[in-house]
């Protein structure tokens, strides 16, 4: 069974810590820091692997975790960083991560990175001053980037076949090509979207079979799935059945297709139409005509066809290798770039990129990416890394900005889950 979702959980490998360390040697004086500086994690690449036809691998594993990278050591030997994890999916496949960001993999080896690795600690030789020349602090690595995202395939073929249930695509999909669809007389027989490859003699087509659409498709349940799988054909072939065995009448079937395909994208309404008209087999020669040129006023191409018989496949044939381009025509965007002032100048915002809450008497509360990044770098227990982070965070404006809220020396602050007490004055 074709697999078109998944949802996966990705992960990026974690930065390594930075060593504490100082260079001891026999006859070296004031060997000095020496701590090499953590290595950067893994990232989660996704890979577009033409070999893969479906998400079915990703049922069995749902969680993709790059590998950590390595610790620093002494004698600034820098940790390696972590390998980056592959994930390969089918060419089709829509990436949608956690914030909003999509990514479309459509061409043989195309890649994106959707989990970045945490960046690596420094080592305490970085750390050292004119006046602070053995720091007894290293930087601990960063975690990585995490989140879920969700996987669709939308198949990459250039023709779809749409219809009413019943109305005779699989049959017409198994004469033109060498797919083999399930074929039955009754509705709803293809269940899940067939892929088919026309073969011409310098070129190839690759035919989607969508499992039949009902009114209201567009709206939910698995008509919606099956109309995002011709979101990237170039060519729709609209097969009716002329004579259908519940006696509809064509003329309300043509246009329940059609509606559904203009009420879930404007594109798939604007897409060049031929209209098959199926099992040609099962009413007069006469009729099949007249009908034909009925049609081919209201749609242009129109081809009378018979899987039963082989009527009118060539001329389906040759007229799909007519109008489906060799090349994707690649949409031309014009950008209009404002012309450059001769001199700007550029000031810092009025967003401090973090905010100050008093939760308590003598408490308060710090958050904001940039702070909390700087209080998971850091041990605060080490009262020369709390030192530090005391004099970044003063230089980030946090100290004044607590100052402005009531704060006093020896009141506790809360960032990023550490609660310690700030003596600015010390």
């Amino acid at each position: 069974m074709l697999s078109d979702k998944a949802r996966i959980f990705v992960q990026g490998g974690a930065g390594g810590n930075g060593c504490l360390s100082f260079r001891r040697e026999a006859h070296v004086p004031r060997g000095g820091p020496d701590g090499g500086d953590g290595g950067r994690g893994g990232e989660v690449l996704l890979l577009c692997d033409p070999s893969l036809r479906d998400l079915q691998a990703f049922k069995r594993k749902a969680h993709w975790k790059a590998t950590r990278a390595r610790h620093g050591e002494g004698s600034l030997r820098h940790g390696a960083a972590g390998d980056d994890l592959v994930v390969r999916v089918p060419p089709g496949t829509q990436a949608r991560l956690e914030d909003g960001t999509v990514y479309d993999l459509t061409v043989a080896g195309q890649r994106v990175t959707v989990a970045r690795g945490g960046l690596g600690g420094r080592g305490n030789k970085h750390f050292a001053t004119a006046t602070r020349q053995a720091p007894r602090f290293a930087e601990r690595g960063l975690p990585g980037d995490e989140g879920w995202i969700e996987l669709q395939l939308k198949l990459l073929a250039d023709v779809g076949l749409v219809g009413l249930p019943n109305a005779g695509k699989s049959s017409l999909l198994g004469r033109l090509t060498r797919a083999a669809p399930k074929v039955g007389d009754y509705p709803f027989t293809t269940l899940e979207p067939v892929l088919g490859t026309l073969d011409a003699d310098d070129r190839q087509l690759v035919l989607a079979d969508i499992p039949g659409l009902i009114e209201g498709a567009s709206g939910a349940g698995l008509g919606h799935e099956f109309l995002a799988h011709v979101e990237r054909t170039r060519l729709l072939v609209h097969v009716l059945d002329l004579a259908p065995l519940d006696g509809s009448d064509p003329e309300e079937n043509f246009a329940t297709i059609e509606a559904e395909l203009g009420a879930y994208d404007d594109r798939l309404a604007g897409l060049p139409r031929i209209l098959a008209l199926s099992k040609a087999d099962l009413v007069p020669p006469a009729d099949a005509e007249r009908a034909a040129t009925r049609w081919r006023e209201r749609v242009g191409s129109v081809i009378v066809t018979s899987a039963a018989t082989g009527l009118g496949l060539e001329q389906l044939t040759a007229e799909l290798l007519r109008t489906v381009p060799l090349e994707i025509a690649a949409e031309e965007s014009v950008i209009e770039i404002e012309p450059l002032a001769e001199h700007r100048t550029f000031r810092p915002g009025s967003d401090r990129g973090f905010t100050v809450e008093r939760t308590g008497a003598h408490a308060f509360s710090v958050s904001g990416p940039r702070v909390e990044r700087l209080l998971q770098r850091f041990d605060v227990e080490n009262e020369e890394a709390a030192a530090h982070v005391e004099h970044r965070l003063d230089r980030m404006g946090v100290i004044r900005a607590l100052a402005e809220q009531g704060f006093e020396a020896g009141d506790e602050v809360e960032i990023a889950g550490e609660v310690f007490e700030l003596d600015p004055a010390s």
